[in-house]
């Protein structure tokens, strides 16, 4: 059994390859804040949180490296290419074997991760506060974990529920 990830830890490595087949390691990034985002192109939690995610990883500019990742081990490259062109992800990686989303132990999608320059785990939980009773966001948490991580200063929210469609691991 994989142990859970540790916040305040080095996150757990790995390397995945893009659509295009690229590859990518956490290990190669440092240096950069990394947001890892468990991802769907099925899940309607994860279409309604992308239009967000775009927009502040945009703002967020050079030094954070947003990684979505598709788990969901019925989806094809094809739905994966189709759903991120049209909702504007830079680029999705692919969890085929779900190793990564075990090393993570993820249970929903969307579910996001930061890991801040020197690799350590500073944040794990949703995107923002929305759930079914709560649908408008008032708190964008990854935001302000990856602006506090920025500016040099621990954050605030470390940890919430990640909320969305069951991640099936097999």
């Amino acid at each position: 059994m994989t142990s859970i990830p540790t916040l305040d830890y080095p996150a757990p490595s790995f390397a995945l390859p893009d659509l295009e087949g690229r590859p990518w390691s956490l290990e190669e990034l440092r240096g950069k804040i990394v947001v890892l985002y468990f991802w769907s192109a099925e899940c309607a939690w994860c279409q309604r949180t992308d239009p967000h995610v775009v927009e502040h990883a945009t703002a967020w500019g050079e030094s954070v490296v947003l990684l979505p990742v598709a788990s969901v081990l019925e989806e094809t490259p094809e739905q994966l290419r189709l759903a991120a062109s049209e909702r504007g992800l830079p680029r999705v990686l692919r969890d085929a074997t779900q190793q990564v989303a075990k090393a993570y132990q993820v249970q929903t999608t969307p579910h996001f991760f930061v890991i801040d320059a020197e690799g350590i785990l500073r944040y794990q939980g949703a995107f923002d506060d929305v759930t079914f009773r709560q649908r408008i966001p008032t708190r964008f948490y990854v935001d302000e974990v990856v602006r506090a991580l920025l500016e040099g200063r621990p954050p605030e929210v470390r940890e919430t529920l990640a909320y969305g469609c069951a991640l099936t691991l097999h």
